[in-house]
């Protein structure tokens, strides 16, 4: 496979980042990924917008402007002959002193990585859930973007791994399932859809806007609001958002069976149709 790295495009296993760059050290960058589609991006406009507030919050300039990175993006996607996939960047602040201080890092590092679709057979999966024991801080500012420090969404994750689940909901200090590992959460109730609002530390996930906008056009009522995990076992149905998977159902959470509704098909075909008519 071809990378990008900072203008130039190499092959991966010769693609290499300083040990000193502060991405590496401290987590200190952001990334995004995306899904491709028919060879393109998709919303891409949503997420640089999402890195762009991103970088502005940590003061860390883009060393492209949007239009040509889309336009490296596209060249990357084409050299390594991808149709369906994954499209990865990552942006550090780049070599600096040591120590925390960010003084003289003026030089970041952006990285782009593509990688094949995952393969999906037959039944839409029903993934198993549980309940992680590390908290998020409620009305985190960070947590709106995907920053490079993930410990808490790794831990979780490897607690989901350990008891053979699909993925890990991650409470906050005020005792609210607020989101998966790398996922955004939604649950049913009364033939409306919920989901946490922004402001309890979530992030503000790309796929869980576009959720929002498939309920906007069909109809379907939202509500952002709380839920604790007593509550969420009531539902009458849960399902996650993310980018590599679209819309998936939760059908379990800690090994006890969540109630499962049509709604949750129906949004989920709905995104699948949105991805196929996308601009190309």
């Amino acid at each position: 496979m071809i990378a990008f790295l900072n203008g130039d495009f190499i092959p991966e296993e010769q693609a290499k980042v300083s040990i000193l760059d502060r991405g590496f050290l401290y987590g200190d960058g952001l990334f995004e990924v995306m899904s491709v589609f028919r060879g393109r991006p998709f919303r891409w406009n949503d997420h640089m917008s999402r890195l762009q507030q991103g970088a502005a919050f940590l003061k860390i300039r883009i060393p492209f402007a949007a239009d040509e990175l889309r336009e490296h993006a596209l060249q990357l996607i084409e050299r390594n002959g991808l149709t369906e996939g994954l499209l990865r960047l990552t942006l550090s602040r780049g070599v600096g002193v040591r120590g925390y201080s960010p003084a003289g890092a003026e030089h970041p590092t952006l990285t782009m990585t593509v990688h094949p679709a995952s393969e999906t057979k037959g039944e839409p999966p029903v993934w198993r859930v549980v309940t992680a024991s590390f908290r998020l801080p409620a009305g985190e500012a960070l947590a709106q973007f995907k920053t490079c420090n993930k410990l808490s969404q790794v831990l979780a994750r490897a607690e989901a791994d350990a008891r053979g689940a699909d993925e890990a909901l991650l409470l906050n200090t005020e005792g609210k399932v607020v989101e998966g590992s790398s996922s955004n959460l939604f649950w049913i109730t009364k033939e409306t859809v919920n989901t946490p609002p922004l402001a309890a530390g979530i992030l503000a996930g790309v796929t869980r806007v576009v959720v929002l906008e498939i309920c906007g056009k069909i109809g379907v009522p939202i509500r952002e609001t709380g839920i604790i995990p007593a509550e969420l076992r009531r539902a009458d149905g849960v399902f996650l958002s993310l980018s590599s998977r679209g819309v998936v159902e939760a059908g379990w959470l800690d090994d006890e069976r969540l109630g499962r509704s049509s709604f949750t098909q129906r949004l989920r075909e709905a995104y699948v149709e949105m991805t196929r008519n996308c601009p190309i």
